[in-house]
């Protein structure tokens, strides 16, 4: 084996999609050393098992990892059993409230469940950090605090910000940070993979592996991708995600909502599509070769085969074009449960079907004609409707649903 070669090779895959890398020549190094002497990198991601629901935002360092691991490298899983009753300040506007022991198991077994269905179980270390950090005494945590700065704290833009604002910053938020970076050193990781906002914490085990004598992590920083409006960044309660474990219709449907914009960021932070095949499909759209709707539809079967298998991917495309293109009906729809009473369009719209995130979306779609009942067009904000069984509400042009 070449193995300045394979440095490269091994190397442009895990580049792709990377803000920053802190620093390249040091990946590179340490990437020929391994080769060198048979050795796998140890990968770090960690995670606060602080939600149930994975979507994917969340799989985009996740299938980093992945890379990694399908290049022969080690990863190591890290679940904040203890970082999570503080919360990762980070982003915050205030303090997050502490987590309990139940609260924090019943996540890790739902998170894992999904975890897995992107990484391979068997090649990964699955370590908790409550099993060294609630070991530490007290005169090592203050050894460990000792290596940091008010100043280097207040620095941090989110403490600073609300600092400004005369919002509390506990202390034990100071914490976590030096917590996070110990991991570091308690794992002896060779490369940390973190969301752009974790780069203030992740250089922090950067310097506590220097000053423990061991070669610092390099930081491996992975962008935040936004949510289907192309605006927020994903997100469960701002209803502009996708769950990796949806069903393959409603993962294609969501895909084909959003922006001509947004799908080729899509293409590029959450598939394996080859760059220049990206390129090739986004110069096709630019120069009317290829539909904006077909160069979707690509990426939706891609999608729904990532999470699903390919066969999903299809069928699910077939399902779209029966539905949204052909306009036929007889297929099979998702079904939603309706209380047969009569109520209002918006509120069935935002709060029993979730089909909308807020009234203000829900008036403007109406308004412009987008609320179809059994196929007829519902212009008025304020009418009413007795849902029941076999009625089909269509919002939009992407978004459909059965009442059982």
């Amino acid at each position: 084996m070449d193995i300045k070669n394979e440095v490269e090779r091994q190397f442009n895959i895990l580049k792709r999609g990377c803000e920053e890398i802190i620093n390249e020549v040091e990946l590179k190094q340490r990437l020929e050393k391994s080769l060198k002497e048979n050795k796998p990198l140890k990968i770090k991601l960690g995670i606060d098992p602080t939600g149930t629901d994975l979507h994917i935002g969340h799989a985009v360092p996740l299938r980093k990892l992945k890379q990694f691991q399908d290049l022969g490298h080690t990863v190591q899983f890290l679940i904040g059993t203890f970082t999570a009753r503080i919360g990762d300040p980070t982003g915050k506007s205030e303090t997050r409230k502490m987590l309990t022991p139940e609260d924090i198991q019943r996540n890790i077994t739902t998170y894992l469940e999904q975890v897995f269905l992107i990484l391979n179980a068997e090649k990964t270390e699955v370590m908790y950090n409550a099993d060294w950090l609630e070991k530490l005494s007290l005169q090592d945590f203050l050894g460990l605090l000792s290596q940091f700065t008010v100043a280097q704290m207040i620095s941090r833009e989110d403490f600073a910000k609300r600092l400004a604002e005369n919002k509390p910053v506990s202390l034990v938020e100071f914490m976590y940070p030096i917590l996070q970076g110990y991991d570091s050193v308690a794992m002896k990781c060779d490369v940390e993979l973190g969301a752009t906002e974790q780069k203030f914490n992740i250089l922090k085990g950067r310097d506590l592996q220097k000053n423990f004598g061991m070669d610092p992590q390099i930081c491996m920083l992975l962008p935040i991708l936004e949510g289907l409006d192309g605006v927020e960044k994903m997100s469960k309660s701002l209803n502009n995600y996708i769950g990796i474990t949806e069903n393959p219709n409603d993962m294609f449907g969501k895909i084909m909502s959003i922006s001509d914009d947004l799908m080729f960021r899509y293409y590029e932070i959450i598939t394996d599509i080859p760059l220049e095949d990206i390129a090739k499909i986004k110069a096709d759209v630019e120069n009317g070769t290829l539909h904006p709707m077909e160069a979707k539809k690509r990426l939706g079967v891609e999608v729904v085969t990532i999470y699903h298998n390919n066969e999903e991917g299809v069928k699910a495309r077939e399902w779209f074009e029966n539905v949204f293109s052909k306009k036929n009906l007889d297929v099979e729809l998702p079904e939603v449960e309706l209380d047969y009473t009569e109520t209002g369009v918006i509120d069935i719209l935002v709060k029993h079907l979730n089909m909308l995130p807020s009234t203000s979306e829900a008036r403007r779609l109406i308004q412009q004609g987008g609320l179809k009942i059994n196929d007829e067009p519902v212009k008025d904000i304020n009418h009413r409707v007795t849902p029941e069984a076999g009625m089909i509400i269509r919002a939009g042009k992407k978004k459909i649903v059965k009442v059982k």
